[in-house]
Order: C-alpha cells, then sequence, then structure tokens
C-alpha cells in the first residue's frame, strides 16, 4: 500500500509540474552555454586584430571615455590578457541594476558592435526562474524543483529492485516494445540522471526560497554573507525612507541643516576625474607589479569615494570554472596590495556556496561535466512525454477494463418463485461465461438466482437447493477442471439424499477428444441420479461452445421451466489483425517447426498475461478451388443475402462434410458450417503493442498441416487479415501481488509463461522460476536471447532448462522439478503460486505427478483450491 501511494503521487505530480519542468530543463540548457554561444554568435564583439602596440591601460580606456562621452558614468573596466581579447566598460544604464557591458577595442578603445542575443538570452533566463510571470512563476518554479526531488526520490524507490545487478540498473533494453520500451526508456534513463537532477534541484532551490539558502549555508558551514541594504534594491523601501527623513526635517530646521552638511560632505568626498585616472592608473602598475602570479582577465571597480581603496577582481589563466574570481584591495595612496582572496584557497564548501551558479550548471565540475549537465537538463522533457504516454495507457486500459464488464440486469424478483442455484466448473472462462448468462435470462424471467463455482460448493447447497443448474467443463482427457479436483475427490463421495433437488447439467467438451468428450458432466449427472436426484432433462452437451448446443440448453430450459427466456449464446465477435512477422523458431530441429507469430490491430485492445487468442481458421485458396470444381460452383457467383461472391464466402466454412446436392445454392450452403475456431496461449502483453503466439506445426498422416497451425504458419500471407478474439482465461492470470511465482512449461507453452514473466518485469517484481523444457539446446532453445537477458537483469531469479534429447538419458522439466525439491518446498513456504502451461498427457501430468510426490497430495489440493496451482494445458 505504501508503494502504491508512492506511485499514485509520483504520477500525479508528474503529470501535473512536468510541463513547468520540463521548460525550466531546455531553458536551463541553453542559458548554461550563455557565454560560449554569445560569443560564437558575436566574433567581431569578443575578438580583435593583433596591433603591434601593447593594450590600453584601464587609466587610458577612461580618460578616453571621458574626453569623448564626459557625461558617460563607468562601474568598472575589465582587461583580458590574451592579445586577441576586446576590453569591456561595465557602464550605468537605466533599467540594467547591474549596468551595461560595453566592448571595446582593447588598442584603441573603440566601441565594437553590440553583442547580439542578449534579449534572447534575459528572456530564456526569465522563463527559467519565473515563467516570465515574476513572483507567480518564481512560486511555480520553487514548488515544481520540491517535486522534482520527490520524483527522483520516489522514482528509485519504486524501482528498487530484490536483486541488484548493473545491467538492471542502467541497462536500456532496446528490443523491448511498446508500453515496455517506454517505461524503460522512464525508468532506465531517470536512474542515469538521479545525480544531476538532485544536484539541479537543490541548488536550484538556492535561488527559490530564503529557507533552503538559510538551511544550506548551515548544513555545509559556511557562514551567510550579511544582506545588502534593502533599501538600495527595494524602490519602495528607499522611497519610504527618504519620506521619514523629509518628515523628520519638516519639524526641526537643525536637522535640517544637518542633512544638508552631510549630503555636502558625501559630494566632498567623491573623487573627480583627474584622481580617478591617477587611482586607475597606480592600481594597475601596483597590481601588476606586486601579484606576483598570472592570471587571464583583472575587473577594476571604479572608487566612489577618496578613501584610498580600489576593488579588484582576477581569474587566474586557467580557472576552476567561468566564476572562480580572486579578490583583492589596493590601496593606491600608499601603493599597497592587500586584503588577497585567493579562489583556491577556499575550503570545498566555501568555494560550492560561493559558486552556486556554476554548480547548478555544472561547470564546476569541469567542462565534460558541464556538457553532462546540458544533456541532462535536454532529456527533462523525455520523463514528461513518457510519463503522459504511461499514464494514458494505464487510463485506457482501465476503461477498456470497465466497459469489458457486465453488469447483472435489474429487473424485479418474484418473491414465490423458488431459487436457483447455477454453478460452474471452469478451465478456461467458457462455463463462467455460460452460468453468468445463464443466470442473467433467469433474472429477466424475474427468477432469483445464486451463483457459484462449484469448488465453493458445500453439502449445506445441496440441502437448502430444490433448483441446480451445473455448467461442467471437461478438461484434459476427461478429468474435471483444476480447481474442481477437490469438489470431485470430495464431494462425489459424499453420502447424501438429494431427492428434493430437480437439476440440469450443461456439459462442455470438444468431440476433438472422442473418448473423453464430456466425461466430467456426464460423472456428476451419474452422481446426481444416485443420490436421488429429478432431471429437468437429459445432459445437454456443448461442442467447443458450438451456439446450436447452447440453443438446445436455453430451449430445454424453457421447456422445462415454462419461463419465457431470451436466446442465449456465446457471442464470438472477430476483431481484424494483422500479420506483421512469423519467424521459424527452431530450424533443424527433430521437432515440428515451430513459428513466432506477432500480429496488430488498429482497434483498442486490452488483454492481461495468461489469456487465450481464438483464432479463426480459413481454407487456402487451393482448397477452395478443388472444393469448387469438384461441385461444379462458379467461384464469382453471389452468394444470397451476402455481399461477396462464392469463393470469397468459402474462406472459413468447413468443407470436408459430405454435401447433398441441392439446386437452391442457399439450401446447398447452409450444409456448410463454419470451421471450428482454434485456441492459442498469448506470449505477450498489451504494453508491448503486439499480440505474440507461438504455434508448432501439427500435420496428419497424409502430411497435411493442421487447421489452424496451417493456417497461421503457411497460408496466411504476410501483412494479410486474421480473424481473431482475445478470451479472457481467468484461471491462469497472474496475481497482482509480488508473490514469488514458479512457471513450468514445455515447448509451446513457452507462449503463456512469457506473457506472465513480461507482466512481473512491467510491474518490477523479481521473485521468477522459469523452469523450461524442449529437444534441442541447439535447435529448440525458444526466445534464448530473451530468457537469458530476463536471467542477467534479474527478472529471472532461476532459469532451468530442460533439453531432453541433448543426452543419452532424457531429462524433462518433471525431472528438474524432482531435484529442485527442497528449493520447490521453499518457495512454496514463501507464498509462491505455481504455473504449469505446455503439454497435457506428457508434461503437464508428469509435473502433478512430481508435485504430489514432493510435497504431498494434501498440499497440491490446498494449493489448487487457494489458487496457487494453476495450469494451461492441452
Amino acid at each position: 500500500m505504501f508503494k502504491k501511494t508512492f506511485f499514485q503521487i509520483h504520477w500525479f505530480l508528474g503529470i501535473t509540474a512536468g510541463l513547468v519542468l520540463s521548460i525550466m530543463g531546455i531553458t536551463g540548457a541553453i542559458y548554461s552555454y550563455e557565454q560560449q554561444i554569445q560569443k560564437w554568435l558575436n566574433p567581431a564583439s569578443y575578438t580583435v586584430t593583433v596591433e603591434n602596440s601593447t593594450k590600453l591601460s584601464p587609466s587610458e580606456i577612461y580618460q578616453h571615455f571621458q574626453r569623448i562621452d564626459p557625461g558617460l558614468k563607468i562601474n568598472s573596466i575589465t582587461i583580458d590578457k590574451n592579445p586577441e581579447a576586446s576590453s569591456s566598460i561595465n557602464i550605468v544604464k537605466e533599467g540594467a541594476r547591474r549596468g551595461y557591458n560595453m566592448m571595446i577595442n582593447p588598442y584603441t578603445a573603440e566601441v565594437l558592435p553590440d553583442i547580439q542575443g542578449r534579449d534572447f538570452f534575459q528572456f530564456i533566463q526569465q522563463l527559467h526562474r519565473y515563467l516570465t510571470v515574476g513572483d507567480v512563476g518564481k512560486q511555480i518554479t520553487g514548488a515544481s524543483t520540491l517535486m522534482l526531488i520527490f520524483f527522483v526520490l520516489s522514482g528509485v524507490y519504486l524501482r528498487w529492485p530484490k536483486k541488484h545487478t548493473w545491467k538492471q540498473w542502467f541497462a536500456v533494453k532496446p528490443k523491448l516494445k511498446g508500453r515496455n520500451f517506454i517505461w524503460d526508456l522512464h525508468a532506465v534513463i531517470g536512474t542515469w540522471l538521479v545525480a544531476f537532477y538532485l544536484t539541479f534541484a537543490c541548488t536550484g532551490l538556492y535561488w527559490s526560497y530564503d529557507w533552503w539558502r538559510s538551511g544550506m549555508f548551515k548544513v555545509l558551514g559556511v557562514t551567510a554573507p550579511q544582506s545588502q541594504n534593502k533599501a538600495a534594491t527595494n524602490p519602495a523601501a528607499e522611497k519610504s525612507a527618504q519620506a521619514g527623513a523629509n518628515n523628520a526635517t519638516r519639524g526641526n530646521p537643525n536637522n535640517k541643516q544637518l542633512n544638508l552638511e552631510k549630503q555636502h560632505s558625501a559630494t566632498d568626498a567623491q573623487l573627480n576625474a583627474d584622481q580617478i585616472k591617477t587611482a586607475l592608473q597606480s592600481t594597475w602598475i601596483g597590481f601588476n607589479s606586486q601579484i606576483g602570479r598570472d592570471y587571464s582577465t583583472l575587473t577594476l571597480s571604479l572608487p566612489k569615494k577618496a578613501d584610498g581603496m580600489m576593488e579588484l577582481s582576477f581569474v587566474d589563466a586557467i580557472p576552476q570554472h567561468e566564476r572562480a574570481r580572486n579578490k583583492a584591495n589596493y590601496n593606491y595612496q600608499i601603493n599597497q596590495l592587500q586584503d588577497i582572496e585567493l579562489y583556491q584557497d577556499k575550503k570545498l564548501n566555501e568555494k560550492i556556496m560561493g559558486s552556486m551558479l556554476p554548480v547548478h550548471r555544472g561547470s564546476f565540475f569541469g567542462p565534460v561535466v558541464q556538457f553532462m549537465f546540458m544533456l541532462a537538463a535536454l532529456t527533462m522533457p523525455l520523463f514528461f512525454v513518457t510519463g503522459w504516454m504511461l499514464y494514458l495507457k494505464r487510463r485506457k486500459q482501465k476503461r477498456l477494463a470497465l466497459a469489458a464488464r457486465i453488469a447483472s440486469p435489474i429487473t424485479h424478483i418474484d418473491p414465490n418463485a423458488k431459487p436457483w442455484l447455477v454453478t460452474y466448473a471452469s478451465q478456461t472462462g467458457v462455463a463462467e461465461q455460460l452460468a453468468w448468462r445463464t443466470s442473467t435470462r433467469l433474472q429477466e424471467a424475474h427468477q432469483p438466482v445464486v451463483v457459484k463455482p462449484i469448488q465453493h460448493l458445500t453439502e449445506d447447497d445441496f440441502q437448502q437447493n430444490q433448483q441446480i443448474l451445473l455448467v461442467l467443463s471437461t478438461y484434459g482427457t476427461g478429468q474435471a477442471p483444476d480447481l474442481a479436483s477437490t469438489f470431485e475427490k470430495k464431494m462425489l463421495k459424499m453420502e447424501c439424499n438429494l431427492s428434493h433437488i430437480s437439476y440440469a447439467v450443461l456439459a462442455l467438451g470438444s468431440k476433438e477428444y472422442p473418448d473423453s468428450y464430456c466425461h466430467f458432466g456426464h460423472r456428476v449427472d451419474a452422481w446426481m441420479q444416485r443420490k436421488g436426484a429429478q432431471r429437468l432433462f437429459n445432459t445437454i452437451e456443448v461442442n467447443n461452445g458450438s451456439d446450436h448446443d447452447i440453443q438446445q440448453w436455453n430451449s430445454a430450459l424453457v421447456q422445462a421451466t415454462q419461463l419465457e427466456l431470451n436466446d442465449m449464446s456465446i457471442e464470438k465477435v472477430f476483431d481484424c489483425w494483422q500479420l506483421q512477422q512469423r519467424s521459424l523458431l527452431n530450424p533443424n530441429s527433430l521437432g515440428a517447426p515451430t513459428y513466432n507469430i506477432e500480429l496488430e490491430t488498429k482497434h483498442d485492445v486490452s488483454w492481461q498475461a495468461g489469456d487465450i487468442a481464438e483464432v479463426q481458421p480459413g481454407n487456402s485458396t487451393e482448397r477452395i478451388a478443388e472444393f469448387l470444381k469438384q461441385h461444379a460452383l462458379d467461384a464469382k457467383a453471389p452468394v444470397p443475402n451476402q455481399q461477396c461472391n462464392l469463393q470469397q464466402w468459402l474462406w472459413d466454412r468447413d468443407l470436408t462434410v459430405q454435401c447433398k446436392p441441392n439446386n437452391h445454392l442457399d439450401q446447398f450452403l447452409a450444409q456448410l458450417p463454419p470451421l471450428p475456431t482454434r485456441e492459442y496461449s498469448i506470449a505477450s502483453i498489451p504494453e508491448q503493442q503486439r499480440l505474440r503466439l507461438v504455434i508448432r506445426q501439427q500435420v496428419n498422416q497424409l502430411g497435411e498441416v493442421g487447421l489452424g497451425s496451417g493456417w497461421m504458419t503457411q497460408h496466411v500471407q504476410l501483412y494479410d487479415a486474421v480473424q481473431l478474439r482475445i478470451r479472457s482465461n481467468r484461471s491462469f492470470h497472474l496475481i497482482d501481488d509480488n508473490r514469488p511465482i514458479i512457471c513450468i512449461g514445455n515447448g509451446t507453452g513457452i507462449a503463456g509463461l512469457m506473457s506472465l514473466i513480461y507482466a512481473r518485469a512491467e510491474a518490477g517484481y523479481g521473485e521468477n522460476w522459469l523452469i523450461f523444457g524442449e529437444r534441442q539446446r541447439a535447435h529448440d532453445y525458444f526466445y534464448q536471447g530473451t530468457l537469458e537477458a530476463w536471467k542477467n537483469t534479474g527478472v529471472l531469479k532461476r532459469l532451468d532448462l530442460a533439453f531432453s534429447r541433448d543426452q543419452a538419458d532424457k531429462v524433462y522439466v518433471h525431472h528438474l522439478l524432482r531435484q529442485q525439491a527442497e528449493r520447490l518446498k521453499q518457495w512454496i513456504d514463501n507464498e509462491a503460486i505455481i504455473y504449469v502451461c505446455g503439454s497435457m498427457l506428457t508434461m503437464a501430468r508428469d509435473v502433478d505427478n512430481a508435485l504430489i510426490d514432493i510435497l504431498g497430495e494434501a498440499v497440491v489440493d490446498q494449493l489448487r483450491q487457494a489458487g496457487r496451482y494453476r495450469r494451461d494445458v492441452y
């Protein structure tokens, strides 16, 4: 819950403050190279042609501007020792708080072209600090900077793995797609930039809040500089002080006289032009003779009063950064250099607090780090964009999930009607769906209904209910669905009298398994009969979700209950997908060819890890042509009541049935039912934006490829349309917490397991153990790169592989399970959930036996009932 709360705050603040931080990042990156950009844009202002004469001294520059413009007020003069570099003077200019820098030729004092781009950088600075809206903007940028600290720290916390490797933390995975790739960019690059963003934020707040700035001085143990006279920088305060002075003089003539005397004294203390010229000349000569060290630039601040002191600022020949200035005073009356304060002699904490802007922009650490700081700042919008993309995808998935919920009908219930108990045993969700649809139809007929999964039934449920409908799926070779196995073991052995019950059974199965067709439904029906229960009608069998069979169930209910029930069917609405990629996973394998199939669709779609893709197969062009020739039919003949011709209509029809000749085309075609659908475990998650399947070709005794596998691996061409629907497979869905999972599978069963592990990686859960088996490592190691990358980055805590044909004694996954018996027990003790996907008749059966031998049958049954042993086998 704590982590979830952090996540909610993280994304909420991210989508609100992210835009401001993006603006600050871009503007900060631009402003950090202000000097370099301006020098590049203004070569005529910053560089001059070297002349044979020496550069003008500060005194000569001052005399020059006094001669041509006596009204010009100079604040300071800067001399650069580089022969090609211009000099500059800082002059008083209205609206410029720190004066205006004017570039001059150091040999002639000629004013050089004005620096272009000053207004642009001033705008960039205002946008960076105030969003160009003054104090309001300052508060917004300050608050956003505080949020940046939270983003960085919470982001690290949210992606903190249980196993730490440098790849897990810092390696971008370019093979990821869709939401996975977006999240990877957001998280991994965010980790790269943690130190940069913390530096940006902690130093940026120096200018945002007084309390933060004071705290920095205290934490670093540096004495904060004395604040300047607010009246000097605050026009309102200055005006107020002046008003107070005027009020004081109005009532006291002596005060007025005293004030005038002070003003005359201040005027007398100011230096005239000749004195300033002499002071500059003396200071220039004395400084160069006494400093005893090389420097690159020297700035002389013109004295404001006749105290004999001139303030100097000089930069070393190779400075640590652009603001690593040394300070000194020069007493030109006694020709003595005093109060020298060298930057290099300062302690690190003093350097940091005295160079906050270079630390903020990275130049404090050198040009390479400054460039990295600039790139980090430019990357800020990446997190705003990817954060929004992740947020919108989550919203989209939530909307789709909400729209997919089927609400029970709100209708009046007959208080005199006997209640119905509708129970179901489902492996892949079809029986559950039919149970709820049956319930809905009864409720629409005003009947009271309770729906329960069969594993939750107790003896009391049989004793207290008089009308029971059982919707029961058969799984595997005649077994009950996994969750219903305990019911079969315990309840079907219960000795009780059920003569008070009227019941009916809807048994689901597949005629592809004739020896076990609908066996579980028939076993429950026989048990009910033995206990004296009365059939409402004989058991209805449903072959592969056939609508015709389901309508028989609905009709039988109508006849037995005399209720008006609406038609009921399993709605199969197929969407149009496009085949984007098909690649052979096992070239030169001893087994049948197995393909990686990837599909895309333009419509909104969502599914969960563990769900199933139901594909509508079709007939090849050759098969259709053969059928048309056999029955002497015209391929271009229009089909009655259809907007297509005969060849197009036959694409999804069962052409193997024996058709009776008929002169009427519509009656002839009515004999051709649709081809049965085929189901495949999905190997991807929606965030990857592609639906991936793993399909092995099935071949009959005549060498013909199977209906579904042939369609998907041979007949459909790249970029052709595929009719597909996604069916929820709740019994194989992933848990929504960080408990460990153990994934066991073989062959194409890797598909369902990969979707689970992709989803776990997306959630940041690393307690994942995969046990996978195939024939030969050299040819059948499906998705080797991905599996090993998961192992190396900590997505998989364990990866155990069984390649049966790589040694004389065949090794299968159940052998590995027995070898890891103690570790298996430890994982189960740690609340692990087991997922099994793959071959039912061999692998799943052997794994089940191994689990019973290792854990005990009672524990395995308990795991099933608790939803900790889940299977998707076929």
